[in-house]
């Protein structure tokens, strides 16, 4: 027999309304399968309760009676309930320490972990994911910023139509918006002195095609980042285009030695590797960072390159969008991700200090950490599309077995961090962070 399913209110965060199934979804699983799915109350979830109700869902305040509970964001300690089965995006991969509590207090009630960023193929590409919503989210609010930003500096740009994302109905509007824009702009030009604009992209996976999406709206046109460089040099530049650059590995990092870059030894020891990024920062109006990072790597953008490019005075690159968002990471002046309510902060590399706002000497970042949830609606039914084929498999393992017993989907299986509340074997690696 299944195991019943629930479905959280998600309350990480004040404005996160995302789901992982939708009442649509939910409403096939009961069809096709005679699921018995709960849901948890929520007044800000982007589906309302009654839809879920008319699916065929029980609407409940609490989750008391399901089994399995599939939610999105990290479930507050206190949550947990003994010997339950829970799906979210943990966080805990990299031993992030202010997670390490909550998968303690998990592993005290012997509850079982899967976790979407680990549902991988037999290539390591991921399956769940909202990372294209984060790029094309992210994408429009830094638009957005820039507009913003250039209005401090005394600019009147069509950028300032735009909005944040979240304040459009759908993805499509903001589309719509974006393209009149865009048109506007390949009509009219922008002020000589903003020219050439261009838009950097660190990355090329799903963060980055979603940002790249979201600015192909624009009259912009691809370069190489070997022609970034060269690219003032060029006379009569057009006000009328926007110019764009993807930078992948080879162009963020180099050998210590000198010897050429090999991208698996670049991905076995980091250790060899210093940044060379700098060179192209002059060159950027926007820069958007959609690159996976962890601390093994070194930095694109750090405090003591930021404080030597202001004290030249006031550089071109206006906006960074750090949808990577790792507090002190890649782009070491993002100290922490942002409220959707309270997106921007500006960081002094004088004074080392960030500010909310657009207001104030320095660089502004746009660093909101649930960007997928400024187009719940859109992002929650694709998440909901990937996630379907493998929630009747999880509502009937029985995660009493071993794990070598345990009959689950491979994918399922490779993200399955705790069992019965222990650490499964690819994931030993983090009890070093648990002490």
């Amino acid at each position: 027999m299944s195991a019943t399913l629930g479905i959280r209110h998600e309350d990480k965060y004040l404005m996160e309304c995302r789901t992982p199934l939708t009442p649509y979804h939910v409403k096939k699983l009961i069809e096709k399968y005679g699921l018995e799915i709960i849901v948890e109350k929520s007044d800000k979830r982007v589906f309302l309760d009654q839809e879920y109700k008319e699916a065929g869902a029980k609407v409940e305040n609490n989750l008391k009676n399901s089994q399995v509970i599939f939610g999105v964001k990290e479930i507050p300690e206190q949550k947990f309930e003994n010997n339950k089965t829970y799906i979210f995006f943990s966080h805990v991969i990299k031993g992030q320490p202010y997670n390490m509590p909550m998968l303690k207090r998990m592993m005290e009630m012997n509850c079982n972990l899967i976790d979407y960023e680990r549902i991988v193929d037999e290539q390591n590409r991921r399956l769940i994911f909202f990372g294209k919503f984060a790029g094309l989210a992210g994408m429009i609010n830094s638009i957005w910023s820039l507009g913003e930003r250039l209005k401090k500096y005394g600019y009147d740009t069509p950028f300032l139509k735009i909005k944040q994302s979240y304040k459009y109905n759908s993805l499509d509007e903001a589309k719509r918006e974006i393209a009149k824009v865009g048109q506007q702009i390949a009509e009219e030009g922008l002020p000589g002195e903003l020219c050439p604009l261009t838009i950097g992209f660190t990355g090329y996976g799903n963060v980055s095609v979603g940002a790249q999406e979201i600015a192909s709206f624009l009259p912009i046109k691809e370069i190489l980042p070997e022609e970034l460089l060269k690219l003032r040099e060029r006379k009569n530049i057009p006000n009328n285009v926007l110019y764009k650059v993807i930078f992948k590995e080879e162009h963020l990092s180099a050998r210590n030695d000198g010897s050429s870059f090999d991208l698996q030894d670049y991905y076995k020891n980091p250790d060899k590797y210093h940044s060379v990024f700098e060179k192209y920062i002059p060159h950027l109006t926007v820069l958007m960072n959609c690159m996976y990072w962890d601390e093994r790597y070194p930095r694109i953008v750090t405090k003591d390159y930021l404080q030597k490019l202001f004290e030249k005075g006031r550089p071109k690159l206006t906006v960074i969008g750090d949808i990577t968002c790792d507090p002190d990471g890649s782009v070491e002046i993002t100290h922490k991700g942002t409220p959707i309510e309270d997106p921007v902060f500006v960081y002094n590399p004088s004074t080392r200090k960030p500010k909310p706002g657009f207001d104030g000497e320095g660089m502004l970042v746009m660093a909101v950490d649930i960007l997928p949830s400024e187009l719940p609606r859109d992002s929650s039914i694709a998440f909901a599309d990937a996630l379907m084929d493998f929630v009747k498999p999880i509502a009937d393992a029985n995660f009493s077995e071993s794990f070598d017993n345990i009959k689950l989907p491979h994918p399922i299986k490779k993200a399955l961090i705790l069992l019965n509340g222990k650490l499964t074997p690819e994931y030993k690696y983090i009890e070093s962070y648990l002490k």
